[in-house]
């Protein structure tokens, strides 16, 4: 029988990170482990209320799937079913079993999660480093901070975007991308991304709400840069509907119900020429990495939050001048950092 345990764990942001509808100062998370005889997998979930999740809910869920992963960690495919006939939606929840499976399956088979996928770890690509909401001043040092990463991705969704974009774009030469969280109406979004293009912008991530498909291709009839569908993107099903919409969707494990879940939606979007990218919430180095061993896959990431807490229990992938270094370890290949502040209940990882 596979048997699972859970513990909540707080990681503390570096500075307040802002985005269009919130603020965050610390990121309620929960480590799981799941143990197969004498294989031991770590998962993390790192639950938001956008949609519907917090650290009580994923450990009432937990306590739930506890006595429904069955006794063969490789039946991954039915673990994650049997899982959604337990409970519905819950996607963090249900990411954090899902790594935890995938790494017991890995150290069972002595080999990295990207050699069981069969992917190339070489092929990872660079990750964005995201500049939090700020003022136009804040958000240009926070710019040249951030020098060592090549891409930057830009929060806006403010009433000083243009200038922000502008205070940044003088101060740095890095590739820039745009996330509006959602915070502009479909006008509002066509007047700024016309106004922001002459920085030089790769790309605008979700600028209309969630549920406005027909927003979103309206921006996207009416403006030369990408549109990337982020909020809009949670089930396999939303993807045909979106490839009308949209050049491409971002996927996370924490929104989507994890790595199983992804792999295929990475496929379908594939299938319909969308582009693809990774992106993430505000995670250790332990969901970090899960994400990282999947990045082969994609046109883009946005795998940077263990990069922005100050306190990573964890060690796993590596991020040199912007590019995803994936461990070479059996399983996800993630470690506890021996001189954390949160050792003590993860003791043995």
């Amino acid at each position: 029988m596979l048997h699972i345990d859970a513990k909540p764990i707080d990681l503390h942001l570096t500075t307040p990170f802002r985005i269009a509808r919130s603020v965050q100062y610390t990121a309620a998370n929960v480590v799981v482990e799941v143990k197969h005889n004498e294989a031991v997998g770590y998962g993390e979930a790192a639950p938001s209320k956008y949609y519907g999740e917090s650290a009580e809910t994923v450990m009432a869920c937990i306590a739930m799937f506890a006595g429904n992963l069955g006794d063969d960690p490789f039946l991954i495919e039915e673990i994650m079913q049997r899982l959604d006939k337990v409970i519905r939606l819950n996607p963090s929840a249900k990411a954090a079993v899902d790594m935890a499976i995938y790494d017991i399956v890995g150290k069972m088979l002595g080999v990295p999660v990207y050699k069981l996928l069969g992917l190339n770890p070489t092929h990872t690509p660079r990750t964005s480093f995201t500049i939090g909401l700020d003022t136009p001043s804040e958000m240009a040092k926070k710019a040249l901070l951030a020098q060592d990463y090549p891409i930057l991705k830009i929060k806006v969704g403010s009433r000083h975007d243009i200038e922000i974009l502008k205070a940044i774009r003088d101060v740095s030469s890095s590739v820039i991308r745009v996330d509006a969280n959602a915070g502009w109406t479909p006008k509002e979004a066509i007047k700024n991304i016309n106004a922001i293009a002459q920085y030089n912008i790769e790309f605008v991530e979700q600028p209309v709400p969630a549920h406005d498909l027909a927003g979103l291709k309206l921006v996207r009839d009416n403006v030369a840069l990408p549109i990337i569908a982020d909020e809009s993107c949670v089930t396999i099903e939303d993807l045909p509907r979106l490839s009308e919409c949209v050049d491409g969707v971002n996927f996370k494990l924490m929104k989507n119900g994890g790595m199983h879940n992804v792999l295929k939606m990475i496929h379908v979007a594939r299938a319909y020429n969308l582009r693809t990218m990774l992106g993430c919430m505000i995670e250790s180095s332990l969901a970090i990495t899960a994400a990282a061993h999947l990045a082969p896959l994609v046109d883009y990431a946005d795998l940077d939050g263990q990069l922005l807490i100050n306190d990573d229990p964890f060690t796993g992938v590596t991020v040199e001048r912007g590019k995803l270094q994936l461990p070479n370890r059996p399983g996800l290949g993630v470690k506890v950092r021996s001189n954390n502040n949160n050792s003590e209940q993860h003791e043995g990882k």
